[in-house]
């Protein structure tokens, strides 16, 4: 849909706002993601935004174990996978430490586990292995989706305020939306179909958005910007899979595992096209599957979790 494109219900998208200056360090960098060391193999993160859930961004612990990770091996290394399991509700209000394990140290590869803690208890245990980088005679990927660029789509804040300007929007929506608006994230998404993001109609679990980090963290630091995509992966992933379901509600959403894997360099701080879909759902959890493409087509990560789904129970019209 371009600028210029109608939405569902007839009215004009707004224009696209012009590009901003980017010049202010990301807040991924300056506080997210940066740890306290307070022992040999020991840190702790802050929590910084905060879903709606009121429960810590799954994003934010595996970015910030994957950062204590990378903390114990040598700077030729990176990570080229992660695994996790989210075992416990993390808690906004305290802050977690991470407690890394050197599994194997070897010459080309390297694995550390790390569980984040809350309480003396683990709320996640990540596995993630380092590679030397070396050269391959075997290379291929997949084709990038074809798809307006950035430039050309309103930003998901811009298509909030866009909806919110509606006279005939009911109390409630208005007042989940002004709560999103009010709880800023630290990146910024572009959507490339609206209408997959606001779940007006039912379509097949699958949607594509532009995303990258707010602010600038510059070239160089790959293991940094590694982290920040872990933190990135996870955002509006799991609600893939409830596209085909508009007429639900959701009572209960939550990761169970997440994994990535690493495949080429990138900058989390320009644009990269996250493609989703949701290729099974069943016994209250779904399936979520993604890729991160840079700009010029290279598949820079792949990712997948399984989390777990209840619905609100339906009511009794019976008894009404």
């Amino acid at each position: 849909m371009s600028e210029h494109e109608e939405h569902e219900d007839g009215d004009p998208l707004p224009e696209c706002p012009p590009m901003v200056s980017r010049d202010l360090k990301s807040i991924l960098v300056t506080s997210v993601l940066q740890l306290e060391e307070i022992d040999v193999g020991l840190y702790r993160g802050k929590n910084h935004w905060i879903p709606l859930s009121r429960r810590l961004f799954g994003g934010q612990i595996i970015g910030q174990a994957l950062v204590a990770a990378a903390k114990s091996v040598g700077d030729h290394l990176y990570a080229h996978s992660l695994h996790c399991y989210f075992v416990r509700a993390g808690d906004p209000d305290i802050p977690v430490l991470y407690n890394v394990d050197r599994v194997r140290d070897g010459r080309s590869f390297c694995v550390r586990s790390v569980k984040a803690i809350q309480r003396g208890e683990p709320i996640l245990v990540l596995q993630a292995s380092f590679h030397l980088d070396q050269p391959s005679p075997l290379m291929h990927q997949f084709s990038m989706p074809e798809v307006p660029p950035p430039e050309d789509l309103l930003s998901l804040e811009d298509l909030i305020r866009f909806v919110l300007g509606k006279p005939d929007l009911e109390q409630k929506v208005k007042q989940g939306f002004n709560k999103v608006l009010a709880n800023e994230v630290p990146i910024e998404v572009r959507p490339v179909n609206p209408l997959q993001f606001s779940r007006e109609v039912t379509t097949e679990p699958k949607r594509m958005f532009w995303v990258r980090a707010r602010g600038h963290i510059g070239e160089g630091n790959m293991k940094l910007h590694v982290c920040v995509a872990a933190y990135i992966s996870d955002y509006s992933f799991l609600g893939t899979t409830m596209m085909s379901y508009p007429a639900k509600r959701v009572k209960m959403m939550a990761s169970l595992d997440h994994a990535m894997w690493f495949h080429n360099t990138f900058r989390a701080d320009e644009w990269m096209l996250y493609e989703v879909n949701s290729p099974w759902a069943g016994g209250s959890r779904g399936l979520v599957q993604g890729r991160l493409w840079r700009r010029d087509g290279v598949l820079a990560a792949s990712c997948c979790q399984e989390g777990l789904i209840r619905l609100t129970a339906p009511k009794d019209r019976s008894k009404l």
